[in-house]
């Protein structure tokens, strides 16, 4: 029981983090950001953005499952 304590503990940082990092990327677009604009509609398509979170996130994974095993 103990396990699932730790888990839904590390995960909710991981939350925290991505949260901030998405708020952070908002501010300062990456150059592989689309950016679509037409009237009053806006659409953002965060490309670059999303692999390198994606590169982030699987860096993290990988060192804490590493250590677990």
């Amino acid at each position: 029981m103990a396990d699932v304590g730790r888990v839904l503990l590390v995960f909710g940082i991981l939350l925290a983090v991505i949260g901030g990092g998405l708020m952070l990327f908002v501010r300062f677009h990456l150059p592989g950001d689309i950016t679509l604009k037409s009237g009053n509609v806006t659409v953002y398509i965060p490309i670059a953005t999303s692999i390198v979170l994606s590169i982030i996130l699987s860096v993290v994974l990988n060192l804490l499952f590493r250590q677990r095993q």
